[in-house]
């Protein structure tokens, strides 16, 4: 009786952290979507040219995202199937999974702690080349580009004494838009908010991921009937 009550909880510990994961998931490609199409990100994109460090650092972002949430909701797929059927094979694939999650989330971590800046500083070069063309050519496609930008991150221009603003800059920021906080200070808000949640995402699946994860999973084998090992612990 007490064995299938170590089976039962080892059961339900699994099935809640397959769970868990397959949250963490959804969350993540939530994040990359967001990140990919959500109007701030693609708004700066459509005025990036062609070749930029941002537009690099765009794509790389989304297609990292998009994997590990495909690799999340696989690992807890598998996992969470390997309970229910008590299949060690299953639940070495669901390992798996979690390993390689674990692996490029380290990545992406060093990645951030190196390069705390390089994302902010593309986003913010990529706004001070649309604003200097659109100061200078008023008529060019860049001033749509740049209205663009200032009414997605409610912003106008960049902070200067009036004295110092050509004509074309101070028509920029007139009757409302006068009153909007600088473009700089704007976009650096925007992005440190989703640099953060980002970081929490990213801390999250790190802990969630780590080699602790596979004991639940081990101790559910070692208590299976007959007290056999399906598959070699992880």
């Amino acid at each position: 009786m007490g064995s299938w009550s170590r089976v039962s909880a080892a059961k339900c510990q699994m099935l809640l952290t397959s769970f868990f994961v397959l949250l963490l998931g959804l969350f993540v490609a939530a994040m990359a979507a967001l990140t990919y199409f959500g109007a701030h990100f693609a708004v700066i994109g459509r005025a990036s040219p062609e070749g930029t460090p941002y537009e690099a650092m765009h794509r790389w972002a989304f297609y990292t995202g998009i994997s590990l949430a495909g690799l999340l909701t696989l690992g807890a797929v598998l996992s969470a199937t390997a309970t229910v059927r008590e299949a060690g094979g299953l639940m070495a694939g669901g390992f798996l999974c979690f390993a390689l999650v674990f692996c490029i989330l380290g990545q992406v971590a060093l990645w951030r702690f190196h390069n705390p800046a390089q994302v902010e500083d593309a986003v913010l070069d990529t706004y001070d080349l649309v604003y200097e063309q659109a100061v200078k050519n008023p008529s060019s496609p860049r001033r749509q580009e740049l209205l663009a930008i200032q009414d997605t991150f409610l912003c106008c221009g960049k902070r200067a004494p009036s004295s110092l603003l050509g004509s074309s800059e101070a028509d920029l920021c007139t009757g409302e838009e006068a009153t909007r906080q600088d473009c700089l200070q704007g976009i650096r808000s925007f992005l440190r908010t989703h640099g953060g949640i980002t970081s929490a995402l990213t801390g999250v699946g790190l802990v969630s991921m780590s080699p602790r994860l596979p004991a639940p999973g081990a101790s559910l084998l070692q208590t299976l009937p007959g007290g056999t090992r399906t598959s070699p612990p992880i």
